[in-house]
């Protein structure tokens, strides 16, 4: 029994330093110990009134694309809807509660909001129980929402957005599952098209992998992806970029490059730099016209305590 009894308060010892060695390591924001918006602190009058000079013909294109109930998900996230006509089943009239002939519909979904086109936030991915800012996870993750980091803390997102054409760097209208890109990948495609990236940016990179496999091939395009590797995450993220996004449902190479860890790029990104990942993004239109700079607007809708959210961002130029 005492052999038992010192076996445990070891392991206990051992993971108490472990997590203390694990929050020594974590570096607090440079926005200070409580922020909470990580990247986002980039969106200022001089951002937007920067961005806004970026409409040139009037033009708009909606970032999100369609949502299907149906549509594949990274397992276990799916989506379930209903529309239903309350109290008026069989017949009933509403007459006599509103003074009219009034009939209307209603939806009901149960569904991840991790689903389709959506914004990670900063409470949805760390590394050993650490989230952005020193945030431990066991700290503010309830069951009934995030305590911190939530959704609903997201400014308006509102700068440059910037499209590199992967695909046509690569000679492709479609690129291969698990065909990773690096920074030195990025900065010749850049250059080709034109694209510079600066500080506060949202970046969205065309892989052409929803628009060639979404519809044609559901299984297959939520199998794997094509997208950044480890090192191409670390890149971006020295620049000081507001946002990463791809028409990819995880933005990183899927199954990764080797060497790398899977989605380790989420790691960089959201729990190290604050900064925030798009998925599945509409750049379709985007790469067919040659347009790489535009505004990129973002209002997503503000659920307390919510981790991901569905959106459709705006890109105007």
């Amino acid at each position: 029994m005492k052999k038992v009894m010192a076996f445990a308060a070891a392991t206990v010892a051992s993971l108490l330093m472990g997590g203390a060695a694990i929050a020594a390591e974590c570096e607090p924001s440079k926005w200070g110990a409580d922020d909470e918006i990580g990247a986002a602190n980039y969106v200022n009058p001089e951002q937007v009134m920067m961005a806004s000079k970026l409409i040139k013909k009037g033009e708009n294109h909606p970032l999100g694309i369609v949502i299907d109930p149906n549509m594949p998900a990274f397992p276990p996230r799916k989506m379930m809807l209903q529309v239903v006509q309350p109290n008026q089943q069989y017949g009933r009239s509403l007459s006599g509660d509103f003074g009219w002939d009034i009939v209307y519909n209603d939806d009901v979904t149960q569904l991840w909001w991790g689903t389709g086109p959506q914004i990670d936030g900063l409470g949805h991915l760390g590394e050993s129980g650490m989230y952005y800012n020193c945030n431990e996870g066991k700290e503010f993750a309830a069951l009934t929402g995030l305590k911190k980091l939530g959704i609903h803390t997201i400014p308006p997102l509102v700068g440059r957005g910037v499209m590199i054409d992967m695909a046509k760097h690569f000679g492709v209208e479609t690129m291969a599952k698990g065909q990773a890109f690096g920074s030195e990948d990025i900065k010749a495609a850049a250059e080709a098209q034109g694209v510079q990236i600066r500080q506060g940016d949202v970046v969205l990179f065309h892989t052409g992998w929803t628009d060639g496999m979404l519809e044609s091939q559901p299984a297959e395009w939520v199998s794997g992806e094509p997208g950044l590797n480890n090192e191409a995450a670390v890149y971006l993220a020295s620049l000081n970029v507001m946002a990463v996004g791809a028409d990819t449902w995880g933005v990183e190479a899927v199954p990764p490059a080797e060497g790398d860890k899977v989605f380790y790029g989420h790691v960089t990104f959201l729990a190290k730099n604050g900064i925030f990942i798009l998925e599945t993004m509409n750049t379709g239109r985007l790469a067919k016209e040659g347009v790489h700079e535009f505004m990129f607007v973002l209002g997503q809708a503000r659920l307390k305590g919510a981790v991901q959210m569905m959106i459709n961002p705006v890109a105007l130029w």
